[in-house]
């Protein structure tokens, strides 16, 4: 919902503003409005040698300052159509918080954190989109780890019984409601969990459940529709931006049909691409992929009235035998927040067949 999907730039652009937009008084200085709440030493920051930690890190982290929880899914109606989802929700802080230590009091209207989160359904070259925001700790948004659920008003991801979550969402005209099977232990991406987002060093935390099965019903236009198919689920945090030079980051989370999965991006950057990735192969072997490792270019674009977006993809990883076509069906798919970006399911040819998701920013 790099997604990275986990998108650091863009979440926290979109969530400095969803705070001002809750605040009484909106800092000035927008984006350096952040420093005069707390100095960014004062926030933890993931760094290699870090661990992910179970069930705790489904939960929230709020000695980080931004953090979110993101899912996408290639599922299929009762009539064989093609039909795309995405749902995630972001919180940054502007105030670092000891795990356990108590939330501000609800009824002086805390000013600590606040929360966004986007949905989208892409069916028959329509994209639909939808985006919430709210202030933290006074009930309105929110994330527990025991019992896992992430809300925010009356979108919501809970879990159910062992191995199961409900997700609940609604746009003007959409809706979904959904079950999500959780099959197989969390991808650690990077270092054992630690993500590098530049050559650099900076980084984030970043895992992945890549074998969800997917069963719900999505109403469109009032009609409804019963859906199966498998999605991809990220968690990300960490306590840096894009460092300068970065202008945004193209991600892809695609299922082969082979049964192997890939995750892959590329930042852009002013002096040269960084390039990081993930293979998983169909036994469950996890294999990080340095940007040595991967290659990315994109061959085909689309003209859209927000600007040209690229559209098909060659994506290689020569040591697993991988040439990828990725490919974006017909339409337009932005997400037309306050900060739009292009996120689509795409379709794999080439070596593999398969389908995934991909999400492009600052284009």
């Amino acid at each position: 919902m790099m997604t990275f999907s986990g998108p650091l730039r863009l979440a926290a652009l979109l969530l400095c503003l969803a705070l001002s937009a809750c605040s009484e008084s909106p800092p000035s200085s927008g984006f350096a409005g952040l420093g005069e709440q707390a100095d960014a030493g004062e926030f933890a920051q993931p760094a290699p040698g870090d661990r992910l930690r179970f069930p705790e890190d489904f939960g929230p982290h709020p000695r980080h300052r931004i953090e979110w929880w993101y899912l996408t899914a290639n599922l299929t109606t009762d009539q064989g159509e093609p039909l795309g989802l995405q749902w995630t929700q972001f919180r940054q802080a502007l105030v670092p918080r000891d795990a356990d230590a108590p939330a501000p009091a609800a009824d002086r209207w805390p000013m600590e954190a606040g929360w966004m989160a986007h949905a989208a359904v892409s069916f028959r070259e329509q994209h639909g989109f939808a985006e919430k925001l709210a202030r933290g700790d006074i009930g309105q948004a929110g994330a527990t780890t025991e019992p896992f659920n992430v809300w925010l008003d009356d979108w919501q991801l809970q879990a159910l019984d062992e191995g199961q979550w409900r997700l609940q969402v609604s746009g003007e005209g959409w809706s979904y409601d959904l079950r999500l099977t959780l099959d197989g232990e969390p991808v650690a991406h990077g270092n054992q969990g630690f993500s590098a987002k530049s050559a650099s060093g900076e980084g984030s935390m970043y895992f992945s459940l890549v074998d969800l099965a997917i069963a719900g019903e999505v109403t469109l236009n009032g009609e409804a529709h019963r859906v199966s198919g498998q999605g991809w689920f990220d968690r990300e945090w960490s306590s840096q931006f894009l460092k300068a030079g970065q202008q945004g980051w193209d991600w892809f989370a695609l299922h082969l049909a082979s049964g192997d999965k890939l995750m892959a991006f590329r930042l852009r950057e002013d002096d040269g691409d960084y390039l990081s990735g993930t293979w998983i192969t169909s036994d469950r072997e996890v294999i990080p992929l340095g940007p040595e490792a991967l290659i990315l270019a994109a061959d085909e674009y689309r003209d859209t009235a927000e600007g040209e977006v690229p559209v098909r993809w060659r994506i290689r990883v020569p040591g697993q035998d991988a040439d990828l076509t990725v490919a974006t069906p017909p339409g337009r798919y932005w997400n037309d927040g306050l900060f739009p970006y292009w996120e689509s399911p795409v379709s794999v040819s080439g070596s593999h067949q398969g389908e995934g998701y991909m999400e492009l920013t600052g284009y």
